[in-house]
């Protein structure tokens, strides 16, 4: 079993900043992908940024430019660094993983997810 671990969230002013983390820890055999999903109050639940494991990364149109995802494979983290953020991007932001087991199947865990509130 994986759990992922998210921090970082909170108040942020409109224009403000806020770096969140996300740390997978359990019997990894292989992390393939990792991303940010986010749930605006009211709406579908989103994709924010994905990156693989070769660093190649994603972004949804409405955080390119703003966003930046990373991830530190030692440490079996994912970052998602939130800068110029807008009212908008109010919403619990999830961490997720598509992680690969001994046996070499992979399944996506999911974050407890984490509050971000950006005020105008």
């Amino acid at each position: 079993q994986v759990q992922l671990v998210e921090s970082g969230g909170g108040l942020a002013q409109a224009g403000g900043s806020l770096r969140l983390s996300c740390a997978a820890s359990g019997r990894i055999f292989r992390i393939v992908n990792m991303g940010w999903y986010r749930q605006p109050p009211g709406k579908q639940r989103e994709l924010v940024a994905t990156v693989t494991s070769g660093a190649t990364t994603v972004y949804a149109d409405s955080v390119k430019g703003r966003f930046t995802i990373s991830r530190d494979n030692a440490k079996n983290t994912v970052y998602l660094q939130t800068d110029s953020l807008k009212p908008e991007d109010t919403a619990v932001y999830y961490c997720n993983g598509d992680i690969t087991n001994s046996r070499g199947y992979t399944y996506r865990y999911w974050g407890q997810g984490t509050q971000v509130t950006v005020s105008s």
